[in-house]
């Protein structure tokens, strides 16, 4: 016999049993609620009119007045309206005749008086009735919640019996060969491809266990066959891992060790033998540099760390492991996915290319430097021979002069971002934190620019309060960045038109944004604007600059704990926006 058919006549056999006592348990204990809601019905409500009637009877003073009369006249109708024991339609008779004779016109004191005892006497008798009928009632129903009882304990016992019965023996049916798959899966996790089954019968169990045996025999197989080549590739592995010349920490999803090359062995003092399978998260306690490796979010700028005898520097690398997971879908079809296996932490010594940036940078601010004096002195020259008091120049004189003059103040320019880039790239930016006026900063870029707006007839509109909150930055620089915004705005912008500045507070901050209504940037630039040398490709139109200006703003907007963005649309114009903190 099939274990599907065992198992559906064995639950087929509860479910009669549960429907059997669920009928019993039904019958009677509707019979027991019948019982209960005829005692509250038939009874409860007459005691209560009469409860009511005397109530009325007692509190008011002879004789009635007509509102306490149409009371006890409601109270009367309703009790009329409720007779349900024998007896009792006689009292409600007489009470209504005493009630009659109550409210005749007419009537002497002491007849209204012997009305009342009357009434006070039927109302009596209507408590009486009642109150034996609850209690011949009560003990009737009773006597059925005991009959229901002694069913039903009998019914229960006998299901319990046949329960117990079937609990005991028929599990054991299903689990004792599910106890045995599971011993032999056990070893099988234990690498033991010897495992095998024996079951008797034709059953399910015993069509797997043959299934069972034939795929421990193929996994024997391929342990033996495979092993050799999965120690070889392993071996290999380790090997390239610990001839890399960068600083490689391994992890599984447990935060435990896989791999630790020497370079990361000795640059973190720990013996990669000995750390393999430890708790990473109990090494970081004792080993400040890891602790700050794994603390850190990886592609993070390089970090000091002292090794080979100097101060060099690395940057680090962070990675997750993930490995493929196939999974059976609907219609045979197998599903890939990934999931986490771990981390990776790559160390990469870059203190040859740091080296090499500084002195870059070191170059660049001393040429900037060393530029800036007679590239000044030019400016001074040609202001002098453009003097008429030096002498008079001809059309195409004076036209080459306004060039070299042009020239020199983009070099000028130029060689002022380098020196601006160099203090931030070598960490000597200085900044004058002050609390400024948002408007007043606002106002002194416009003037700065104001007279390259009247020669292109580009109107600057500034939008703000007056009360604004004052900002804690370094009044110099940021009216540069608003300067820088400005030129830009105003340089790919056409003639008669309008750059709009504008000032609001959001939140805790004050944003600063400069809008053109130029042709606009396309998106693929927009994430690149704000890198160093990065420039817009132009159509020739329009002079560009260094690519450092909107680099440096970005940096001195960053040091002034704000934060810096464009928003732009080709055909809409651009808007170049920062955000800085409201001063405490």
């Amino acid at each position: 016999m099939k274990i599907k058919t065992k198992l559906r006549l064995g639950f087929g056999f509860l479910f009669v049993v549960v429907i059997f006592f669920g009928g019993i348990s039904l019958y009677y204990m509707n019979k027991i609620s019948i019982s209960s809601k005829v005692i509250l019905k038939d009874n409860y409500e007459s005691l209560k009119y009469a409860r009511e009637m005397r109530t009325i009877l007692d509190d008011n003073e002879l004789p009635l007045v007509p509102i306490v009369k149409d009371k006890l006249a409601a109270q009367l109708q309703l009790e009329q309206k409720n007779i349900t024991e024998k007896g009792e339609a006689k009292a409600v008779a007489a009470f209504a005749k005493a009630f009659g004779e109550l409210t005749l016109p007419g009537v002497g004191q002491e007849a209204q008086r012997a009305a009342v005892r009357k009434m006070h006497l039927q109302l009596r008798v209507i408590d009486e009735v009642n109150m034996q009928a609850i209690v011949r009632k009560n003990d009737a129903a009773q006597a059925s919640v005991e009959k229901a009882a002694t069913y039903l304990m009998f019914a229960a016992s006998l299901c319990f019996i046949v329960l117990f019965s079937f609990s005991v023996n028929f599990p054991g049916f299903v689990a004792n060969p599910l106890r045995e798959f599971s011993e032999a899966i056990k070893a099988i996790s234990r690498k033991n491809y010897k495992q095998r089954l024996e079951f008797k019968g034709n059953d399910e169990f015993s069509e797997l266990a043959e299934e069972f045996n034939a795929m421990t025999a193929q996994l024997n197989k391929w342990e033996n066959s495979n092993l050799a080549k999965l120690q070889s590739e392993k071996m290999r592995i380790e090997a390239i891992i610990g001839q890399m010349q960068d600083a490689i920490i391994g992890l599984n999803e447990k935060n435990e060790v896989l791999f630790l090359n020497q370079v990361a062995g000795q640059l973190l003092n720990l013996n990669e033998k000995e750390v393999i399978g430890s708790d990473a998260l109990e090494l970081m306690k004792k080993n400040d540099l890891l602790n700050t490796l794994m603390q850190s979010g990886g592609n993070t700028k390089p970090m000091k760390i002292y090794a080979d005898g100097k101060e060099s520097y690395f940057k680090l690398e962070r990675r997750e492991i993930l490995v493929p997971v196939f999974e059976d879908q609907h219609d045979n079809v197998i599903k890939e996915s990934r999931r986490t296996a771990g981390e990776v932490y790559i160390l990469k010594n870059v203190t040859e290319y740091k080296e090499l940036d500084e002195a870059k940078t070191n170059f660049i601010a001393t040429v900037s430097h060393e530029l800036k004096t007679p590239i000044s002195s030019i400016k001074m020259s040609l202001k002098l021979l453009d003097d008429e008091r030096v002498g008079g120049m001809n059309k195409e004189q004076k036209e080459l002069i306004q060039h070299i003059k042009e020239d020199c103040g983009r070099l000028l320019k130029i060689t002022s971002e380098l020196l601006d880039l160099s203090q931030v790239e070598t960490g000597n930016l200085q900044l004058n934190f002050v609390k400024s006026d948002p408007r007043k900063i606002a106002i002194y870029a416009m003037d700065a620019v104001r007279f390259q707006a009247e020669q292109k007839t580009i109107e600057l509109e500034l939008i703000s309060r007056n009360d604004l909150p004052k900002v804690n930055v370094d009044t110099e620089k940021t009216a540069w960045v608003l300067v820088n915004f400005l030129s830009n705005a105003m340089r790919y912008s056409s003639q008669k038109s309008k750059v709009v500045i504008q000032i609001i507070q959001k939140g805790g901050n004050i944003e600063f944004s400069v809008r053109d209504f130029g042709k606009g940037i396309d998106e693929q630039y927009q994430k690149r604007l704000f890198d160093r040398y990065f420039q817009v490709p132009t159509d020739g139109n329009n002079k560009s600059g260094s690519g450092l200006g909107l680099a440096i703003s970005k940096d001195f907007i960053e040091a002034e704990g704000g934060k810096i963005w464009v928003e732009s649309e080709i055909g809409e114009g651009s808007r170049f926006c920062f955000l800085l903190p409201i001063a405490e």
